[in-house]
């Protein structure tokens, strides 16, 4: 028994322990996503596909995800099929049985960036890396682990050996992750003329990985509180109903 809630402890604790046990405790922010009453900060997400598609794009793959949900996102269904446009896709077999290259559709999902997974590691130290659909859902704490990840290039420590290839970051287990720093300061240029550091980038992917992993998440609170308001409301019928049924039993 002791063994089972030590385990349940640590798989919801926000901290996870590293090889070597080393304890790591992520960056905590304050998310609007978070709790009961959370929602999708769109103009944040928004920024966060920009800095998706400009940096990270080149390497992870989106594939659970359709140009089409970016709507939800608050852009326009014209803006949805130019950013869709923009997007190279392999299509057919044609007439001919051959397959062809197009612009890609609002109905398609986001291409890969690498044909195979050989390709992806080959271009990338050996290293494969991951689909971003789900990433905050596949991490324990994911949106604090990603926050943590993207801010965690720093000198490392004079006495770490650092193997070829590798970088420093404080947050990933090990401290040696194969991807180079992604982001820098002024990077990429927001629309909105959000100034773009390495932090706001951050926070702004966060919330469109967010938005990737649950876009049902605000609907599925929406659908929470009423069950809570029909069962209350109920629960306060049933009351009177009953004491009105035995109110003159001795």
């Amino acid at each position: 028994m002791f063994k089972i809630i030590t385990l349940l402890l640590l798989l919801t604790s926000k901290n996870l322990f590293a090889a070597g046990g080393e304890l790591i405790e992520y960056e905590q922010h304050n998310w609007s996503f978070d709790g009961f009453f959370g929602k999708v900060d769109r103009q944040s997400a928004q920024r966060g596909y920009q800095v998706y598609k400009e940096v990270c794009a080149a390497c992870h793959s989106m594939k659970r995800v359709y140009f089409r949900n970016l709507t939800e996102l608050g852009f326009s269904e014209a803006e949805v099929k130019t950013l869709a446009a923009e997007y190279q896709v392999t299509d057919g077999p044609d007439e001919y049985g051959d397959m062809y290259d197009r612009a890609a559709k609002p109905s398609d999902t986001f291409p890969k960036p690498f044909p195979n997974e050989n390709a992806a590691r080959a271009s990338n130290n050996g290293a494969y890396p991951p689909d971003l659909s789900l990433m905050v859902k596949a991490r324990p704490d994911g949106a604090n682990y990603l926050y943590s990840l993207l801010n965690g290039y720093v000198e490392k420590p004079d006495d770490m050996i650092m193997g070829a290839g590798m970088y420093y970051n404080k947050y990933f287990s090990g401290g040696q992750i194969a991807m180079a720093n992604p982001l820098s300061e002024g990077l990429v240029e927001y629309m909105d003329g959000t100034e773009a550091t390495v932090e706001q980038m951050s926070i702004d992917l966060v919330n469109f990985l967010q938005w990737t992993a649950e876009p049902e998440m605000e609907q599925r609170n929406k659908m929470g509180i009423r069950t809570l308001i029909y069962l209350v409301i109920f629960t306060l019928l049933f009351m009177v109903a009953k004491r009105r049924v035995w109110r003159n039993v001795n």
